[in-house]
């Protein structure tokens, strides 16, 4: 399993993965599963991966071929619009799963991938999308700025309770770090190394990509700052009326001061 999630901020967007793939408690490997194309200058595109891993690894190699050998058919170098893009993608994504779907079911494997797709276009709005194993996808907006594929259920209350649009790249980062790492403490089939990177809006470049390892000094700071807020949070979580005093009861709450100026 993966688990990896998009943010898409009004300064830009934030991508972050795992890296960690198993077939098995016994096989436990890692892989990349972000995905950077910048098949020219005007255009830079992130794609995040989740799933059949060799379905993912050959859609991104078709992705590729496109690119290095265009047929006169849509590629990341031709499209117009993101939703272009994700079409695109979306197509290579469910013509790969078509081909070898049969086989795998026999198997008993399951061959579906799903994607996240964000980036900008020169003169288009930058933007974040999911596409499905079925090869259709939905958007991220300012009511949902972010998207998750994978195991995504232990990394979501963080986002929901935190995430909104006015975010800035570097806290969209921490946030993206701190969903990832509660992923890891509750399914082990997700874990470090982790990628993150983040792109500001129009610049047609990575601002970062950076990599942090299960021993990341910044990792563990991260890690230790979140633990000790949510403890320090529940420790002050106010009283059950049976547990105050009749002092406590009795005592109105104080107005706060009010400062001038």
């Amino acid at each position: 399993m993966t688990y990896c999630v998009g943010l898409s901020l009004e300064d830009g967007l934030v991508f972050a993965s795992d890296s960690r793939t198993n077939a098995g408690v016994d096989y436990v490997t890692t892989y990349s599963k972000m995905h950077v194309f910048t098949p020219s200058p005007d255009r830079l595109f992130v794609i995040l991966s989740a799933g059949n891993l060799a379905t993912t690894q050959e859609v991104i190699n078709h992705i590729q071929r496109d690119l290095d050998y265009p047929a006169g058919g849509p590629n990341l170098a031709n499209v117009r619009y993101l939703f272009e893009a994700a079409e695109y993608v979306g197509g290579v994504s469910l013509a790969v799963q078509k081909e070898h779907g049969h086989a795998l079911a026999q198997s008993g494997v399951s061959g579906e991938t799903t994607l996240l797709v964000g980036g900008q276009i020169v003169g288009q709005p930058h933007g974040l999308m999911m596409i499905y194993p079925q090869g259709n996808y939905i958007t991220s907006s300012p009511e949902t700025p972010y998207l998750q594929i994978g195991e995504s259920k232990y990394g979501k209350p963080a986002l929901d309770r935190i995430v909104h649009p006015g975010l800035s790249l570097n806290q969209g980062a921490r946030l993206a770090l701190v969903s990832l790492d509660a992923t890891t403490r509750s399914n082990i089939t997700v874990g470090p190394p982790f990628e993150l990177a983040t792109y500001e809006k129009d610049s047609l470049v990575l601002g970062c990509r950076c990599r942090f390892d299960v021993d990341d000094a910044y990792l563990t700071k991260v890690r230790e700052a979140w633990n000790g807020g949510i403890q320090e949070a529940f420790r002050n979580l106010p009283k059950f009326s049976w547990e105050l005093s009749e002092k406590e009861q009795a005592t109105p709450p104080q107005p706060l001061p009010v400062q001038n100026g």
